[in-house]
């Protein structure tokens, strides 16, 4: 980097975007912010080259120039208004959080500026800077962390009363709760964003999280029906707007038909005009799910989640819901298997189910612990034992009932000689 500056001037900024290369551009950038003037005209300039400099970094992958950047830059806030400010701030944070794998360094980035904001005193700044900071801890899966600092400043901003910021953080305090398998509070916080979201105009792409969201905790209370409104509502938003986000969406959307039993609804859907813009890993392997559901076969089931690990075991919400599903289908399909024997091989029904033998077995001492059927495993012979159905004694019942009603004339006719006896 050069130590003699440029004129804050359009010729410098033409000059920077003629040069061949980008460090080039970059060097002619660094130059213009080094000039000391600040008259307004130069302040435009040096904004438009902040804006420019960060693309640039950002496509060269330089995530701690960038860091350094906002550092260097404090002095020049101090002349600009804070709205400016902020909008230059949180540009940067964005254009950082694009380089792959800089989770840390953003989490790192978002203190130093959480720190500067407070000494600064600029508050607007700070509250947003701390609700992406929440939002990078979710990710990297400090829970708690992310936990403690949203309480403190969800009692700020409503204080603040400011209803936008409000709706954002709402909304991530349910995500992390439903991070935490703590489905009450992640649902009363979904409420409270929306309450909030009511009160005034939410943009189109926040309005699709809310609804995205709201499609995941019914999901979660296996009210498919609902969630996939929820699901539907929030892919029409995201669709207008081409959010990455409409593929999961719809997704979630094809999960909901295949639990509520209706797979053969699938293959319309992706072949739908809107599903055929997203055709792609995600829907391929949502339609190997629900063909191995549609056709009740394990082994078709197994090869989806083995073709499309990515897209179904590592989606947290899929796969929570597909393991239910698989627990079902296996079930019926032993429940069908041993229906005919009284005693039976267990090697036999894993060749039969095709699954391996210590797998099935397992599955079967789980079956007849839940009282799926009555029966118990030799596991000396390798064998499954099924018991017939024990008819239900009616004696028995009818005895307790006598018992008891005997004992409610007894009192009252204790009740009565006392009474009398007074």
């Amino acid at each position: 980097m050069s130590t003699s500056y440029l004129p804050a001037n359009t010729d410098s900024i033409s000059q920077a975007l003629e040069a061949k290369t980008p460090s080039e551009s970059i060097s002619i950038y660094y130059r213009i912010l080094e000039n000391p003037s600040s008259s307004p005209d130069s302040l435009r300039i040096k904004e438009q080259a902040i804006t420019n400099l960060s693309d640039l970094l950002r496509q060269e992958n330089r995530a701690e120039e960038l860091r350094s950047l906002l550092t260097q830059l404090r002095p020049f806030f101090a002349l600009i208004p804070k709205a400016k400010t902020a909008k230059i701030v949180r540009g940067i944070i964005d254009a950082v959080a694009k380089i792959p794998g800089t989770s840390d360094l953003q989490i790192s980035l978002c203190k130093e500026m959480v720190q500067w904001t407070r000494a600064e005193k600029r508050t607007f700044l700070r509250q947003r800077v701390e609700a992406r900071l929440a939002a990078l801890l979710m990710e990297n899966k400090e829970y708690s962390e992310a936990l403690n600092l949203l309480s403190g400043l969800i009692k700020e901003v409503r204080r603040l009363d400011d209803k936008l910021l409000l709706v954002d953080i709402d909304l991530l305090e349910s995500k992390l709760h439903f991070s935490l398998r703590n489905l009450p509070k992640a649902k009363a916080a979904l409420t409270a964003a929306r309450t909030a979201a009511n009160a005034i105009y939410v943009p189109p792409a926040q309005q699709g999280t809310i609804d995205l969201q709201s499609g995941i905790l019914h999901a979660e209370e296996k009210d498919y029906k609902t969630a996939y409104s929820y699901f539907f509502e929030a892919f029409e938003a995201f669709n207008a707007l081409e959010d990455p986000r409409a593929v999961f969406s719809l997704k979630y959307m094809l999960l909901c038909k295949i639990m509520v039993n209706q797979a053969d609804d699938v293959a319309g859907v992706i072949s739908s005009k809107a599903g055929l813009q997203y055709v792609g890993p995600e829907l391929d392997a949502m339609k190997a799910v629900a063909d191995a559901h549609a056709k009740r076969s394990l082994k078709l089931f197994e090869i989806a989640l083995r073709d499309f690990k990515a897209q179904l075991e590592e989606d947290p919400i899929v796969h929570r819901h597909l393991s239910s599903l698989y627990d079902t289908l296996l079930e019926q399909n032993l429940c069908r298997l041993i229906e005919p024997f009284s005693r039976v091989e267990i090697a036999h029904i894993a060749d039969l189910i095709e699954l391996p033998v210590d797998h099935v077995e397992k599955k079967l001492s789980q079956m007849i612990l839940d009282k799926k059927f009555a029966g118990t495993l030799d596991q000396g012979a390798g064998c499954l034992i099924i018991f017939d159905d024990p008819k239900t004694d009616a004696i028995y019942p009818a005895s307790l009932e006598t018992i008891s009603n005997i004992g409610k004339v007894v009192d009252s006719l204790y009740v009565r000689s006392a009474k009398i006896m007074a």
